[in-house]
């Protein structure tokens, strides 16, 4: 959707086409509140300064939504297509070491493992998998949020454009 169209929507449609890059309420709310906007950069600074007080409990709200990394989102949904085109295709040869890591970062932290994955390799995303799983709770935490928070802004980037 083109930037004037996004100013122009009403505030549900707004919220709509923000879901897709995070489904964090608080979020949704100050960026359609922040209409209308000048320009995209104008937009992506707004939402940039709404995620700042993101913390583990919207990571957890934001994660209902993600798919497991790795696993090819399913469905229809618009965020289903974003994940599959974030994500790169895992060799056969990773996929199971993948999947077994995943099981052991989901046991330790109590969530799915979050990275944006767009631009980033099978070998890169396994290697940050395996460092995170030796941080702490808190360190984690830290680092999941800002994976999701990357997430949201890069495909804002996408779905509202100049």
């Amino acid at each position: 959707m083109d930037l004037q169209t996004f100013n122009s929507a009403s505030p549900e449609e707004a919220v709509e086409v923000l879901r897709p890059c995070a489904d964090i309420p608080p979020w949704l709310s100050a960026v359609v509140a922040g209409r209308p906007f000048a320009n995209v950069g104008e937009l992506e600074s707004t939402a940039a300064r709404a995620a700042d007080g993101w913390n583990a409990d919207s990571l957890d709200q934001a994660l209902a939504q993600h798919p497991r990394i790795g696993e090819r989102a399913r469905g229809t949904s618009v965020e289903s297509g974003l994940s599959r085109g974030e994500q790169p295709a895992i060799p056969d040869e990773l996929a199971a070491t993948l999947a077994k890591a995943n099981a052991d970062y989901e046991a330790k932290f109590g969530r799915i493992f979050l990275i944006r994955a767009k631009g980033r390799s099978p070998a890169d995303i396994y290697a940050a998998l395996q460092h995170r799983l030796s941080l702490s709770r808190d360190e984690e935490a830290v680092i999941a949020v800002g994976q999701l928070r990357e997430i949201a802004l890069l495909r804002l980037s996408e779905r509202v454009t100049p």
